[in-house]
């Protein structure tokens, strides 16, 4: 028989987070969050103002053998006249009946708040881990990403779910032949909207991300906010992921594309891939974890993708060949031997469209299910 425990205690955050880090402890590809950053989220339930959220585990004669969240993104409701719940940070062992029980109680948890569909994964925002690996279990996860094995797919049809959208996955490298009209294109974009790329030269990082932190997020939502999923992020929000993620960025990797009076009109947000730095780590920063992550941010081999985006009045003019032509330029130096786009929807051809520029391979894909329930 299985039992559905929701999380309260402190013993329960810690079953919840280290039930992934046991399962796939000998997986090679299974890269884990930061233990810390995960007790703080569960601890907190993440901003109640926008999202409502409950977190469960599954067990099996006194074992843990699963787990799930389920968020109500208020927000995201609001603003798309839905009534959707979302689950993430499902893990299972390979059995239907603790899929179903773990599913089963985020429905009815939904469903008593007037939800009439779950869908996922998806977190409280676009920048969260989401989506289930379907295609490329045998390729390293990035950080920014959540690995599952092959068995959760037929798990979650099992108990009903079927697919709402796709996202597919590329790695880049340097092409045999680079394109060097490509390059003229950039410089001559850039000169002809009266358009800069921000200085990293001369600035501190915090000071860079300070100076263009508000002009990020504003090009992000006016981008992204019609794109699946996705919501404006809040400024307690904002300051979260600041502060998650100051010490694995590289400023070197983020490019600010900015008008006359120094707006961001585009930008291609990357970070150093520290997958590597921190897989047997169990997401503890301990003393050796932490200095081969701070060696690997200052000197990678690899970077992931994280965001880019472009202002809609700025789409056809050229700024996209900035942001390639800057990729190109790294992977050209040679300390960087690969890029990892992470997520693009498979319906984003103009996205996908921009790896033609380089040898790409697309080696993995993602799967946000859906069910209806209630009623």
């Amino acid at each position: 028989m299985v039992e559905i425990r929701e999380v309260k205690t402190s013993r329960d955050i810690k079953e919840f987070i280290e039930l992934p880090i046991r399962m796939y402890k000998k997986c090679p590809y299974f890269v884990p969050p930061l233990y810390g950053d995960e007790k703080k989220l569960i601890s907190t339930g993440g901003n109640r103002d926008i999202s409502e959220s409950v977190f469960y585990l599954a067990l099996r004669d006194g074992k843990v053998v699963g787990r799930i969240q389920g968020i109500i993104q208020k927000q995201y409701n609001e603003s798309h006249g839905v009534t959707q719940a979302r689950f993430t940070r499902f893990d299972s062992i390979d059995d239907v009946k603790v899929a179903d029980a773990l599913f089963s109680a985020v429905e009815k948890w939904g469903a008593a708040r007037g939800m009439t569909e779950v869908c996922g994964p998806l977190g409280y925002n676009d920048l969260d881990r989401e989506g289930m690996l379907i295609e490329g279990f045998e390729e390293d996860s990035t950080f920014e990403e959540q690995y599952n094995f092959e068995y959760y797919g037929r798990l979650l049809e099992s108990v009903g779910y079927v697919k709402d959208v796709d996202w597919v996955e590329y790695e880049l490298k340097m092409p045999e032949r680079r394109n060097e009209m490509l390059s003229r294109v950039a410089k001559r974009t850039l000169e002809m909207n009266k358009l800069h790329v921000a200085d990293t030269k001369s600035i501190s990082k915090r000071a860079y991300i300070a100076k263009y932190r508000d002009g990020f997020f504003d090009c992000l939502d006016e981008c992204y906010r019609h794109l699946y999923g996705t919501v404006k992020i809040s400024r307690a929000a904002q300051d979260e992921l600041i502060s998650q993620f100051m010490m694995i960025v590289n400023k070197e990797y983020l490019v600010f594309i900015c008008d006359e009076n120094d707006r961001v009109v585009a930008f291609g947000l990357c970070f150093p891939g520290i997958g590597n730095a921190v897989k047997k780590s169990g997401g503890r920063l301990t003393l050796p974890t932490l200095i081969k992550l701070l060696r690997t941010v200052a000197n990678p081999d690899t970077i992931d993708l994280g965001l880019v985006a472009v202002r809609p009045e700025y789409q056809n003019s050229g700024v996209n060949a900035v942001i390639v032509n800057g990729l190109l330029d790294i992977l050209a130096e040679g300390k960087v031997k690969r890029c990892e786009t992470n997520l693009n929807l498979e319906t984003n051809t103009a996205v996908q469209a921009q790896w033609k520029h380089f040898s790409a391979r697309q080696h993995k894909r993602r799967r946000s299910y859906i069910k209806k329930i209630g009623g």
